[in-house]
């Protein structure tokens, strides 16, 4: 197993870490900081991944079909973490998460017919702006419940806009992503039974 691969199994293993943590921050709010720490880490080896395969020609298959589902995995927790925790709304993580079922469907019928589909830009950017969101949310997790009039602190009401952008720009994303797909690759689809 080559570096990339190895890289994006460690952010799998590193999954479970980061929730345990993040749920644990009303009774421990230093493991707030503990689980933005593995995000964070987590995140950089998807961008460490991937530049390593391209640059050195390692892409795999393997690399192609678990490098995203690794992605997915990662911020999927996070939502739904951050959702039980009230600071994202439901709709959005179902939204989100709906998304990621379709991709991950159309890639199975894909790979049934030979075709392994590799992640767009748009996806990519999608990936990006939603773990920028999730760490900035996390970061402000306290701010995040509140009104946005109530947070006096400058700094936080800052982070607080900018997650509520990010999250806004996440999830247009996270539709055209899905509709790039979809167009892209339609002839997937002929023949389904």
């Amino acid at each position: 197993m080559n570096l990339p691969n190895k890289l994006t199994l460690l952010r799998v293993i590193m999954v479970p870490f980061f929730v345990a943590f993040l749920l644990m921050t009303e009774s421990y709010p230093f493991f707030k900081w503990i689980a933005v720490a593995i995000f964070i880490v987590a995140s950089l080896t998807d961008l460490a991944d991937g530049k390593i395969a391209r640059k050195y020609n390692l892409v795999t298959n393997f690399g192609k079909f678990m490098d995203p589902l690794a992605d997915k995995l990662l911020v999927c927790s996070a939502l739904i973490c951050l959702t039980s925790l009230d600071v994202v709304p439901a709709w959005i993580t179902i939204i989100i998460i709906a998304r990621e079922f379709i991709i991950s469907g159309f890639r199975l019928i894909a790979a049934e017919k030979g075709t392994v589909i590799a992640a767009s830009y748009w996806g990519k950017f999608k990936t990006t702006f939603q773990m920028v969101f999730v760490i900035v949310q996390m970061i402000a997790l306290e701010y995040c419940k509140m009104p946005l009039s109530e947070v006096t602190d400058m700094f936080y009401k800052v982070l607080v806009i900018i997650g509520l952008v990010c999250m806004y720009i996440a999830l247009a994303l996270t539709i055209i992503s899905l509709i790039d797909y979809l167009v892209k690759n339609k002839t997937v689809l002929q023949d389904v039974e």
